[in-house]
Order: structure tokens, then C-alpha cells, then sequence
């Protein structure tokens, strides 16, 4: 799996410059650190979880009535979530992203050791194997932080390779062949494509040859193609959406619940709390049908807002991501934007048959443990990314620009970066 190869690196090409060894040597203040934070990044984060506070409670409390518990059984959960979250975040973004090496190849281990426990021993719950502790643990939500952890430490020790077939783009097959057979065995098809997905976005923005992209995509399509053909679940979700194109009334029973809630909502919804379908059979409306909720009580002005919360999540997240001090940091913050993008558009669009129905949660709206406390863990990341570069850039005297540059191509507006002497290349 090339884990000995990059854990044995040379120190140098995780550290990068002496500016950024003193920066980590020298530490923060407390009130530096609240002032290095992207605050741009916080907000949208502390709205969406607001936002995802409100509408669990919203779409739950009948559930908890109707089976014995406190209405706000599923909130008082949700909340604990949100707060183990936030302490796992803010202390992530403290902690220097290169220190992640040497847990990079335990973590990858314990996760796919995790995936196969499931398939043994796991909860069986609506036809899929995928939870332990009964439901409390997704070990395919993990599965997608550990993947991206491991394979921009993978990618960045192989940068000087990345392009040799059978010491690049052949080993990574293998690593994503891996973690994802073991999710479509449960199945969970949605989670496996999406772990390939992004093992090809980390490809491409580690400098990856675009022939080889390409070679990936056909080789994704094809796999996905057959295991769409062999899966009974992947056959019926694929005959649902194509029928669901033709005719929206020949839908899934779950999207058809989601677009009534959506053309209910109508411009600006029906209220906070006075949503119908939730109480007449739209499927978990707390947590896959959570944005159909939305759009039905907030309208399309609320859904709108949501979608443009998400967008400039991507924006900020890639804006940070450029200003990386290093390529390591770049890998990381790409990939933990575009997951959570990704997971945003799959569980958007499916509910209006944009995208065969999948299972993937809304990030940080969604109720949930694994699937929030990871997504605030990558957060806590992205900050640590952004606290870095913001360093270094306010010592350069520089402001960090809007352009957005996956590959660092040569442009306008990025801020410069200490660079090694030619003896050290």
C-alpha cells in the first residue's frame, strides 16, 4: 500500500522551511489564535449548525411523542454531537497538520479493520449492514476522513512519481480498491464512489497527468456500471431515477415525498414547524430528507440560502487551500472541501431526482454522530490549514487574494511562498 514508503521520508519534505518550523516551535497565544482562525470559514459553519440545530428539532420532535420519548430526544443528541464537534475542531485546528503523519498508516489500518468488523458483526438497518453500537457508529463516514488523510500523505511523499504509472496511479488504485470494496459490500454504493471520487480530485490537484484522470473516470464509470448491474439496491435506485426523469410521479416513493414537500413550500414556506409531509411519511426526515424539510418550511428563499451557505463553504475552503504553505496542506484542504461539497450536492440533488437516491447526510445539518463529529473534525483541519497559511502570509505583509488556483498555476494574486534553497531540492 506504499505506507512504509512515505512514512520513511526525508523530515525535510514534510517540513518544508525554516519559517514554518519556528512558527510551530513558537506556538500561539490564545488571543493570536482567535485572531489566525478564518473567521469567513467559522460563520458559515456556525449557521449551518444553527441551522441544522432548528430543523432536526423541527422535523424529530413527533417522532420522539409518537414512540415514548421526550420530544426533543433527537435534539438533545444532536446537540451533544455538535458540541463534541466543535471541542474535536477547535483543538484539530491547533495541532500542525504534518503531525497527522505518523497516525496516517494506523488510521487507514483501524478504519478498513473497522469496515470489516460491519460486514461481520454490524446493525442491520433498512437492507444495508453499515452501523455498530446500534447506529451510533458509521464506519464508512471515518472511512471518508481517514482516505483523505492518507492519500495526501501518500500523494505528497510521491510527488517526484506521481506520474509513473506503476509507482503512482497503480498503488493508489489499490488503496482506494481497498477502503471502497468494503463499503459497496454493505452496500453503500453512494459512499464508495465518493471515496473513489475523491482519491481522483487529490490525483489531479497533486499534479496528476490529466491522461491518467481521465483513465481513472472511464475505469469509476465502468466499475460503477457494474456494480450497479450485480446490486439489487443499485438496479432499483437506478430504474427509480430514470423512471423519476421521465415522469416525477413514477419516482421513488422517497422522492416523490420530497418533491411534494418542496412544490408545498412554494417561494417562502409553510413556517418553522408546520411542515406536513414530515408527519405523513417522508422518509427520516431528520436526517437523509432534512432539505426537503427545509425547502418545505422555509421555501425556496430558505433552500436558496442553504445552497449558497455551501457554496461559499467550497469557496473559502479552496481559497484556503491555495494560500497552503506546502502542498501537504493543499492536498488536505481540497480534499476535505470537496467532501463536504460533494456530500452537500449528492443529498441536495437526489431529493429532486437530480442524481440516483443515495444516502448521504447534509454536513453539519443532517442529525447524526459519525457523519458531524467527522465533518467537524476535517474543519478542524482546514483551519489548522488556514491558521498556517494566514501566518505565513501576514508575516510576508500580504493579503490573501480571492483567486483560486487548484494547481497553483501561474496567475495573479497569490501570495507568495517561502520556497527551499535549490540545495535542498
Amino acid at each position: 500500500m506504499g505506507e512504509h514508503s512515505f512514512m520513511n521520508q526525508n523530515p525535510a519534505s514534510v517540513d518544508p522551511n525554516q519559517k514554518l518550523r519556528n512558527m510551530r516551535q513558537t506556538g500561539s497565544t490564545g488571543h493570536a489564535f482567535f485572531t489566525e482562525l478564518d473567521l469567513v470559514l467559522l460563520l458559515i459553519v456556525a449557521i449551518l449548525l444553527v441551522i441544522g440545530l432548528l430543523m432536526v428539532y423541527s422535523s424529530s420532535w413527533n417522532f420522539g411523542v409518537i414512540n415514548g420519548f421526550d420530544p426533543a430526544y433527537i435534539l438533545n443528541r444532536q446537540v451533544m454531537w455538535v458540541g463534541l464537534g466543535i471541542v474535536a475542531s477547535l483543538v484539530l485546528s491547533r495541532i500542525d497538520y504534518h503531525k497527522y503523519q505518523r497516525l496516517a498508516v494506523p488510521m487507514i489500518l483501524v478504519t478498513l479493520l473497522l469496515l470489516l468488523v460491519v460486514l461481520i458483526v454490524g446493525n442491520l438497518r433498512f437492507n444495508a449492514t453499515r452501523t455498530l453500537v446500534n447506529g451510533s457508529v458509521q464506519p464508512s463516514e471515518l472511512a471518508k476522513m481517514a482516505a483523505i488523510i492518507y492519500l495526501s500523505f501518500w500523494l505528497y511523499s510521491k510527488q517526484e512519481h506521481i506520474n509513473d504509472v506503476s509507482l503512482g496511479l497503480l498503488p493508489m488504485a489499490i488503496i482506494l480498491g481497498l477502503i471502497s470494496g468494503f463499503i459497496f459490500l454493505q452496500p453503500d454504493l453512494s459512499a464508495g464512489l465518493t471515496i473513489i471520487l475523491l482519491g481522483g480530485i487529490l490525483f489531479y490537484v497533486a499534479d496528476g497527468d490529466f491522461k491518467q484522470i481521465l483513465l481513472v473516470v472511464i475505469m469509476v464509470a465502468i466499475m460503477a456500471w457494474i456494480l450497479i448491474a450485480v446490486s439489487s439496491t443499485g438496479r432499483t435506485r437506478l430504474a427509480d431515477y430514470l423512471s423519476g426523469l421521465q415522469n416525477p410521479e413514477q419516482a421513488s416513493y422517497h422522492v416523490r415525498r420530497s418533491i411534494e414537500a418542496v412544490v408545498r413550500g412554494g417561494w417562502f414556506g409553510v413556517g418553522i414547524g408546520n411542515s406536513a409531509t414530515k408527519f405523513t411519511g417522508l422518509p427520516v426526515p431528520w436526517t437523509d430528507s432534512i432539505f426537503a424539510v427545509i425547502a418545505e418550511e422555509t421555501g425556496l428563499f430558505g433552500a436558496t440560502f442553504v445552497i449558497i451557505l455551501y457554496a461559499a463553504f467550497l469557496w473559502r475552503g479552496l481559497l484556503i487551500a491555495n494560500h497552503a504553505p506546502d502542498m501537504l496542506g493543499k492536498l488536505l484542504a481540497s480534499g476535505v472541501t470537496i467532501w463536504i461539497t460533494i456530500e452537500a450536492i449528492i443529498n441536495m440533488g437526489v431529493l429532486v431526482n437530480l442524481f440516483p437516491f443515495a444516502g448521504n447526510a447534509l454536513p453539519l445539518v443532517s442529525a447524526g454522530g459519525s457523519n458531524l463529529v467527522t465533518t467537524m473534525v476535517g474543519i478542524g483541519i482546514l483551519l489548522n490549514v488556514s491558521r498556517q497559511g494566514n501566518k505565513i502570509a501576514q508575516d510576508a505583509g500580504r493579503v490573501n487574494s480571492a483567486v483560486v488556483d487548484m494547481r497553483w498555476r501561474n496567475g495573479g494574486g497569490r501570495v507568495s511562498r517561502p520556497r527551499r534553497s535549490e540545495s535542498n531540492h
